[in-house]
């Protein structure tokens, strides 16, 4: 996964890619050192031949998901973020993208 988003002052970068075994989780990253105190951090997921389609938001703290099992986490810091897919399946095979948002 591969994605560098600029948003007014904030920048996000993700990691180029990352692979897993059905049933085996896996942590997504995503770095957004610039991000403001009202911004919070919105992730996507976007299936072959597919649009994106929203998953979660976080702003601080973990928020638990239902599609695709898994948790959304903010570094207490706020400068990155995590998204953890807990028993990733072969139709969870896509791109992810997180974003700023206000």
């Amino acid at each position: 996964f591969s994605l560098v988003v600029t948003a007014g002052r904030a920048q996000v970068q993700q990691d180029p890619s990352a692979e897993t075994t059905e049933g085996t989780g896996i942590s997504i990253n995503c770095s957004h050192p610039n991000i403001q105190p009202y911004e919070y951090i919105a992730w996507y997921r976007q299936l072959p031949g597919r649009s994106p389609v929203f998953l979660t938001f976080v702003q601080r703290g973990s928020k638990e998901l239902s599609d695709p099992p898994g948790q959304l986490s903010m570094a207490a810091d706020r400068r990155s973020s995590s998204l953890w897919l807990a028993r990733p399946r072969c139709g969870d095979s896509a791109v992810y993208y997180c974003a700023v948002s206000g």
